[in-house]
């Protein structure tokens, strides 16, 4: 049984994301920690943009190391310090999750994160 994303038209939203996702009994499971836009190296990305970006190529990077990909997302949760950086956030998102099916997302604003000079923090959890 594959994942189904259910998006009911009884129910208002906007937006490149699902209302629900469905998981079959017996899949894989990934939960995937919050990444922030720290580098490989541990240098954090100077500006929002670049520090969104480097969250998503974290993102892949752990999901390739659990045989998975972008595709495989169900759920996002996205933390970040600014409401001005909404807009922002999902122009780089969109350059990571190109096409629908969406996985089911929850986006809020939040006073800080664990340290002040980190603008956005992502967690997902795929499935496959």
């Amino acid at each position: 049984m594959a994942i189904k994303f259910h998006n009911p038209k009884t129910v208002s939203f906007a937006g490149k994301y699902s209302l629900g996702a469905e998981v079959p009994e017996g899949a894989r499971m990934l939960y995937v920690s919050g990444q922030v836009g720290v580098d490989g190296r541990g240098k954090l990305q100077p500006t929002f943009e670049k520090q969104a970006a480097q969250v998503w190529k974290n993102i892949a990077q752990v999901l390739k190391a659990g045989g998975m990909s972008y595709r495989n997302i169900v759920k996002v949760t996205v933390f970040l310090t600014d409401s001005r950086f909404v807009g922002p956030y999902r122009t780089v998102r969109d350059r990571f999750i190109k096409n629908a099916p969406y996985p089911a997302s929850t986006l809020l604003v939040v006073q800080g994160l664990a340290d002040p000079a980190m603008l956005v923090e992502v967690e997902v959890v795929a499935a496959k």
